[in-house]
């Protein structure tokens, strides 16, 4: 007899479960997923870092739309959308759900930075002059702008010191970059944004307005890829191409959370998504629907694998996505790829692992730990502001569409009943679980 998805005392036989039923939030197998997306990414980058596969990114070969590198970044999205949600609708102020997000965030990829400008650049470049003597005054790209450049996501320097002219990347595209997977983190943080404000003035706690707007971001992306109109026309927000790409799997992450109770986790229905995914990454149609199959797909894993216990060690998928491109622009310099495909590629996933490993426990954990303090700058701040801010949300947030404590608060005093004593963040209602619970470590590790 097969296993009844996750938790067992939901299970009904000959009835699928839905991903409210079938996902337990502490026993799942998302982190094992990341980590093999997080080799996706590794494997595809091979391409146009060490001249593998023609020096294109791996998948590009079959597909005229996406990298397997891709694919795996629309799978992180997804999960994120999906867990984001989740700890948004929580009872966390939206103060300490961007302070966790950042806790989550910029730590680790300030010292993936460091750890770049300071061990890994200084190291290439000496090999490269036999001497370190021009590193640190070069005549532009210096490393001593690379962090404060960099450190807020937007990646306004790529490279150090004029490096990088020898290597496949370079010799093949014209490029030079120290991390150059880091760029999609931004984007992820603009979804946390996103997120942030739609818990702010009630969105998330009505899941009609909540999968209205995730279903529109879902059919402008559609219609940015069908070229059906000029987006950038339309809002400022669609001039970069890459948003709506990257909020596309996002918000379907959102509906999985919005909508759990009404999507089944059927067998059947998994193993034709992935199909139809597969066949549309390979003939067209991936970025318009194809990828939705594939990302059903991921859940039906997430809830069916026995991998529960993968991050009994740590969380690695973060801290293997910032480290891989560093390591493999490294072993480049030192021409590693001339000893073949399995000995660069084995190398550096025992490296990532390594500086992952690392990050995790020295600094992605200890910041964590964090999430429940309150910096006195930004509490003060938060004082400061709070008698505009609650003036603004009250005039914002409309009671009819939200279920927030302050929509119900809001509601009562319309009513005659008094003021009641609502949740002036308007963050909503506790999530998916029990009341009031606190975000789970898979909502907390996601990112």
């Amino acid at each position: 007899m097969s296993r009844p998805l996750g938790k067992a005392s939901a299970y009904r036989p000959h009835t699928p479960l839905s991903v409210a039923e079938a996902f337990d939030s502490r026993n799942n197998s998302i982190g094992f997923l990341r980590w093999l997306m997080a080799f996706m990414v590794i494997f595809s980058h091979a391409g146009p870092i060490a001249g593998f596969y023609g020096g294109e990114d791996l998948g590009v070969q079959v597909s005229r739309e996406q990298s397997i590198g891709g694919v795996a970044v629309a799978g992180f999205f997804f999960f994120s959308g999906f867990l984001i949600t989740r700890s948004r609708m929580g009872r966390a102020t939206i103060w300490r759900y961007m302070w966790r997000r950042c806790l989550r965030i910029f730590p680790a990829f300030w010292a993936a930075m460091l750890f770049t400008v300071v061990v890994l650049a200084p190291i290439a470049y000496w090999h490269m002059h036999g001497s370190i003597s021009g590193y640190l005054h070069p005549q532009t790209e210096s490393p001593l702008t690379y962090f404060a450049n960099n450190m807020w996501l937007n990646l306004s320097q790529r490279n150090i010191a004029g490096m990088g002219e020898t290597l496949p990347y370079y010799v093949l595209h014209g490029a030079r970059d120290w991390n150059g997977s880091a760029w999609t983190l931004i984007y992820e943080f603009k979804a946390y944004i996103l997120v942030a404000v739609l818990g702010l003035f009630g969105a998330l706690a009505n899941k009609k307005v909540g999968g209205a707007f995730a279903i529109v971001l879902i059919a402008l992306n559609g219609l940015q890829w069908m070229g059906a109109g000029q987006l950038a026309n339309v809002n400022i927000l669609f001039r970069d191409p890459y948003m709506l790409m990257f909020l596309a799997p996002f918000a379907f992450g959102m509906l999985f959370t919005l909508y759990g109770d009404k999507i089944p986790m059927d067998s059947r229905l998994a193993y034709g998504a992935l199909v139809f995914g597969a066949l549309s990454y390979a003939s067209g149609g991936w970025n318009i629907v194809g990828q939705y199959g594939f990302l059903y797909f991921l859940m039906y894993l997430a809830v069916r694998l026995p991998l529960q216990n993968w991050e009994k060690n740590g969380d690695l998928s973060y801290g293997i996505y910032i480290y891989a491109w560093p390591l493999m622009a490294f072993g480049a310099y030192f021409h590693l790829q001339d000893r073949g495909w399995w000995a660069y590629h084995l190398t550096v996933v025992i490296g990532c692992h390594i500086l992952a490993y690392l990050s995790w426990h020295l600094i992605e954990k200890p910041a964590m730990s964090l999430k429940n303090y309150l910096p006195g700058w930004l509490d003060s701040l938060i004082e400061r502001f709070r008698p505009s801010y609650e003036a603004l949300v009250r005039r914002t947030v409309v009671p009819a569409y939200s279920s927030t404590r302050l929509a119900t608060a809001l509601a009562a005093e319309e009513a005659g009943e008094g003021p009641g004593a609502g949740d002036h963040d308007g963050a909503g209602s506790p999530g998916p679980g029990a009341k009031g619970a606190a975000p789970t470590p898979a909502e907390e590790g996601s990112r």
